[in-house]
């Protein structure tokens, strides 16, 4: 129940842009009783997929799965609108393993608009946001293209790639936010007024053909999955007969040599782009310049939908001439014969450097203002939601009087997604993997409900039931391992597990040769659950018991830097014995704490215990 809100706006919390980021964070706020807007260039454009139609991954998937835990949408609009799904990473281990699913495009966005059409306190308006309005150094709403301002207590701009976009296709340039829409303008120059620096990324799409036209006896058949897979916890598990395959074929020689030939005519070589690329999803001709030696490069062919024809060939990312796009699709096994429907591009944009925001991703420079997605220069439709959830929370925190979020590295990739941003920026278009988590045999994808909805609980997003489901499910976990010491291995004609004899079937578990649906046959009276979550659950805690054991000694230790706290207006120019560098670096990204000090780039050890030594000293003063 919503009490004490103090606002003389129209609105509480105003939000620019219906993509990803901007759908969780008015799902967000609204459904926490606040008044919300959310206004977009073109609403019938909400929630669009203007890439890849996929959703989920390693690093990716396990987002989405955060997300669903904090209680927004993403996972659940998955599940109702998936045409191929699958796990993947199965033969590694289980904290590289997550779902990934191929969407149909027109579904996953047709019902996210509809979601937010029925929610309760928010206002949906089709308008572009040309200027930030700011009392003193305070968010106070926008205005839009029609000359009309909106006012609010917090301000959330989740503009993506529409800040000042420009297309590039060859030598063909011109201002769009995606191909065929209207960029933003005006927004970036009202960033700049109140202090807030920008920069310039680029990132692209591939071409999409008509899947009549391929041959796809010349591709290789990758099958969904038919089990009852699902991203969120509260979907209905059940299996969908119909879904579509994806495909593989490949680069040739000859499509290396078309498009080294044609080097000269494209933007990214000529000089016509300025921003900075994705490093870990370059476009076909950057991968043929970095790797000359590379003899091919697998393309994945995926459908866009159910009823439509499109297929989007990822790892044909590209902005060279259609004439060329058209020459090189055409040399690959099973596209001799297909022509190009959309052509693919590259687009600039305006970002804002992310050191510049608070871990609740409010800025630094303009009070109640919070960022989310592209602009703060991450890639990714998971990277954006998220940071859009994190975002609607923490405004409406700040208007409801309640404690901001912050998620910790140690809780979840969400943490790690924000504090990397917040701490190291970036200056490339960032993008999650699992590599990046130190945690990651702690914060897997299959445990994210046990992790992150005592948040979704607590700030109201999830509901008692909800809640208690996933409470109950941790509940039956713990009573399975439990049970599984109360059985021992009985005598059986199974010579591989005669060195198990006697013990439990919790230390058998432990075995690499032993699976739980196995464990019946080490002990008859033994029956198994009827529940593949909790079986797999069960599997991973214990097979992977010392190394999780050992992880959580190493994030006790984490948590020690993490305590110790930083006031906002800690004067670093006490510190004289750090490097003049090392203070202007503490007073650019003011850490909350000790622990995020350490994490900034070139802050040496000797930095950190002078950092705790003065803070410890203040604190004694403070005392006496």
């Amino acid at each position: 129940m919503i009490t004490h809100i103090k606002t003389q706006s129209a609105f509480h919390v105003i939000v620019v842009g219906a993509g990803h980021a901007g759908i969780e964070a008015a799902l967000a706020t609204s459904k926490l009783g606040l008044k919300t807007l959310l206004l977009s260039i073109n609403l019938d454009t909400i929630g669009l997929l203007p890439c890849n139609p996929s959703i989920g991954g390693p690093g990716k998937g396990h987002l989405v799965r955060e997300i669903d835990a904090l209680g927004g949408e993403m996972a659940r609009n998955t599940d109702e609108t998936y045409i191929h799904i699958r796990m993947l990473n199965t033969s590694k281990g289980p904290a590289v393993q997550a779902l990934r699913a191929q969407v149909d495009k027109k579904q996953y966005q047709f019902r996210l608009k509809h979601i937010l059409e029925l929610q309760n306190c928010l206002s949906l308006r089709q308008g572009m946001t040309v200027k930030l309005i700011t009392h003193g150094n305070h968010a106070a709403g926008v205005e839009i293209d029609t000359g009309e301002r909106f006012y609010s207590d917090a301000v959330i701009i989740t503009s993506g790639t529409f800040l000042n976009g420009i297309i590039h296709i060859g030598e063909k340039r011109f201002p769009a936010g995606r191909l065929g829409e209207f960029p933003a303008i005006g927004l970036t120059d009202s960033l700049k007024e109140s202090g807030i620096e920008v920069g310039r990324l680029k990132t692209g799409t591939v071409a999409r053909v008509n899947s009549k036209q391929i041959d796809f006896s010349q591709c290789k058949e990758q099958k969904p999955t038919f089990r009852p897979l699902t991203f969120s916890f509260f979907s209905k598990k059940v299996v969908r007969p119909v879904q579509r395959s994806c495909w593989v074929t490949h680069t040739t020689e000859r499509t290396h040599d078309i498009i080294r030939n044609n080097f000269h005519r494209a933007p990214l070589f000529s000089g016509q782009i300025e921003g900075v690329g994705p490093r870990y999803c370059p476009s076909i001709e950057d991968k043929i310049n970095k790797f000359p030696d590379r003899l091919q490069h697998p393309i994945f062919l995926e459908h866009e939908g159910f009823d439509t024809n499109e297929i989007y060939m990822q790892g044909l990312s590209t902005s060279l001439p259609i004439d060329v796009q058209q020459e090189f699709i055409n040399s690959i096994p099973g596209l001799e014969s297909v022509e190009i429907m959309r052509p693919g591009y590259a687009i600039e944009y305006d970002f804002v450097f992310p050191t510049q925001l608070n871990p609740t991703l409010e800025t630094k420079i303009v009070a109640n203002l919070y960022l989310a997605g592209q602009i703060n220069g991450t890639s990714g439709y998971e990277e954006a939601a998220a940071q859009g959830i994190v975002a609607g929370l923490n405004a409406a925190a700040s208007i409801l009087g309640l404690k901001p979020l912050i998620i910790g590295r140690d809780e979840g990739y969400t943490g790690v997604l924000i504090d990397d941003l917040v701490t190291k920026g970036t200056n490339e278009p960032y993008r999650l993997f699992t590599s990046r988590a130190e945690y990651r045999l702690s914060i897997r994808f299959d445990n994210s409900d046990t992790r992150l909805c005592k948040y979704g609980y607590e700030y109201g997003l999830l509901n008692e039931s909800q809640y208690n489901s996933i409470l109950e499910k941790q509940e039956i976990l713990a009573l399975e391992m439990e049970r599984l010491n109360s059985f021992h291995v009985k005598p059986n004609d199974k010579p591989a597990f005669a060195s198990l004899l006697s013990k439990s079937l919790y230390h058998a578990l432990k075995s690499p040769e032993v699976e739980y649906d196995s464990l019946a046959l080490l002990n008859p009276d033994f029956i198994p659950i009827d529940d593949d979550e909790i079986k797999n659950r069960v599997a991973i805690e214990i097979k992977y018991e010392g190394y999780i054991k050992r992880q959580t000694k190493q994030i006790e230790d984490f948590r020690r830097f993490e305590d110790i706290r930083i006031k906002s207006d800690f004067d670093y120019d006490l510190l004289h014995n750090i490097t003049t560098e090392a203070r202007l670096k503490f007073k650019a990204i003011m850490p909350i704490s000790v622990g995020q000090a350490s994490r900034i780039s070139g802050i040496s050890p000797a930095d950190v215990t002078t950092l705790i030594y003065f803070i410890k000293r203040e604190k004694a003063s403070r005392q006496t």
